[in-house]
């Protein structure tokens, strides 16, 4: 992992995989407010995935805002967030132990009710600001196959309830054993299941949707303009030139809200901010899937990893379709040939055959035959970023005035970005005070201690052995997928 750690990011390549999400693009996809780049603004905002977004609208939604310009590499929201799963699902059960052994009661708690505000906050912000982007509020439910996963469960949801409170809206979770899973899921093989509030949203529309408010409150928004460099503005320390191959543009402040590419601008958090590739897979579901479609999302959770799954919900386009990521595991070396890497052009062969089958394995009878016209209708990567903590990087660089970051959702954007932005604005204008504290978490906040942390992977994924009875039905991908053996 140390050398996969030390590749240092380049920019998001040119010719990136065809996501679904942005199948067609929109119209603001290429735009361009002005013709020329300015010489002089207040604020760049460097990337147009959901946390630039966010923060741009923040920004400008204060009054007597002055001029904020966004640069992004390629179109608009073309990176992680327009390349995602569909997901607002937060899973808090799944970190909250280690966070609780790390952080202490507080700060686990003020976690969990984070991420679950964010995810209300997403499809509230939809829909009060009318925008459609097939924003569904429901139950999801994660098929547990390993019995360490399964007693970390239990034990989590018990510690949650103990310190949320059992009526915290964040602290809901209810448990299936196995036969009521096979029953109300209709998977088979699985130990259990847990379900809990979530939901899936068109992300790529949502961003669009935030940009053209922010649009209209007077923000320039560039496409296909890459920031190269970042560097002081002559001997003013809190001023900034950011480079462009269309020229240079200075700036009183600067915002990296680049994720994974973070450290091809900001070469400190290179090996602290890591990159990993995920893969996607939207597919129409099989034969004997019901009719109407399904009623929740998924998580299918084995002793290495999981998936995650999501149905396009009526009304959208290509309502009843699956959308399904993860499996990054699966590949040699568990995955490990997928960080590191800012290729989103290309995708690794095994994972991209065990995503194309792990739907039907894991509803095996359930299942039926594949669509005449075939299972898959688009396969595509994108890029995530990864800290040495698992948390998110927010706020001003250390000894760096005016050089801000918010970076390193660990895959979870949805559940995170929205009101990180909102964070990161209150930061810079120097608002943080009692109420603030209360809800923004400390462990996403910058520091320089941050950037001494050696990196470890994925965390919160593998259970301890010391909850490992018995790593039964683990699921292994057989000749139609992921066929349950125990």
């Amino acid at each position: 992992m140390d050398d996969r750690a030390a590749i240092a990011p380049t920019l998001p390549r040119s010719n990136p995989t065809s996501s679904y999400w942005q199948d067609p693009p929109h119209r603001i996809s290429t735009h361009r407010t002005t013709g020329e780049l300015p010489e002089c603004v207040s604020t760049i905002i460097i990337g147009s995935g959901i946390t630039g977004a966010s923060i741009a609208y923040n920004v400008l939604d204060k009054p007597g805002t002055s001029s904020v310009l966004m640069l992004e590499a390629r179109t608009t929201c073309s990176g992680a967030t327009g390349r995602n799963g569909g997901h607002t699902k937060a899973a808090s059960y799944r970190a909250f132990l280690d966070n609780l052994r790390d952080l202490g009661e507080e700060e686990a708690a003020k976690i969990a009710r984070f991420e679950s505000r964010n995810i209300k906050a997403v499809h509230a912000f939809a829909k009060e600001h009318n925008i459609e982007c097939d924003s569904w509020e429901g139950d999801t439910v994660d098929i547990i196959y390993d019995m360490a996963q399964w007693n970390r469960a239990k034990k989590a949801v018990s510690e949650m309830k103990r310190t949320l409170g059992e009526k915290d809206p964040a602290a809901q979770y209810k448990f299936h054993d196995a036969s009521e899973t096979a029953e109300k899921f209709l998977t088979e093989g699985a130990l259990g299941s847990v379900s809990y509030k979530a939901g899936s949203i068109n992300a790529y529309k949502f961003v669009i949707g935030i940009l053209e408010i922010a649009l209209m409150k007077g923000l320039n928004l560039q496409t296909e303009t890459p920031a190269l460099k970042i560097n002081r503005s002559g001997d003013d320390r809190s001023r900034w030139t950011v480079e462009t191959p269309r020229g240079s543009i200075r700036a009183d402040r600067v915002i990296m809200a680049t994720n994974g590419y973070t450290a091809y601008l900001y070469p400190p958090v290179k090996g602290i901010i890591v990159p990993l590739r995920g893969t996607v897979a939207a597919q129409t579901p099989g034969s004997k899937m019901p009719k109407e479609g399904l009623n929740t999302t998924y998580s299918f959770i084995y002793g290495d990893g999981y998936e995650y799954m999501i149905f396009r919900p009526a009304g959208s386009i290509s309502a009843g379709d699956l959308v399904i990521g993860g499996c990054s595991t699966k590949a040699p070396e568990e995955g490990l040939c997928e960080w590191g890497t800012t290729d989103d052009s290309a995708m690794d062969p095994d994972i991209g055959q065990y995503v194309r089958d792990s739907a039907a394995g894991y509803f095996g009878s359930q299942w039926g035959e594949d669509d005449p016209d075939g299972r898959i209708r688009k396969q595509w990567t994108g890029i995530m970023g990864y800290s040495s903590e698992g948390f998110p990087l927010v706020g001003e660089a250390p000894g760096e005035d005016n050089l801000w970051i918010a970076a390193s959702f660990q895959g979870s954007g949805m559940v995170l970005c929205f009101l990180t932005a909102k964070a990161l604005v209150t930061m810079m204008d120097g608002e943080e005070n009692e109420d603030f504290n209360d809800w923004f978490p400390r462990a996403f906040r910058m520091s320089e201690g941050r950037l001494k942390h050696v990196f470890q992977g994925r965390l919160h994924e593998k259970a301890p052995m010391d909850l490992e009875l018995k790593a039964s039905f683990e699921p292994q991908l057989g000749t139609k997928g992921c066929t349950i053996q125990s």
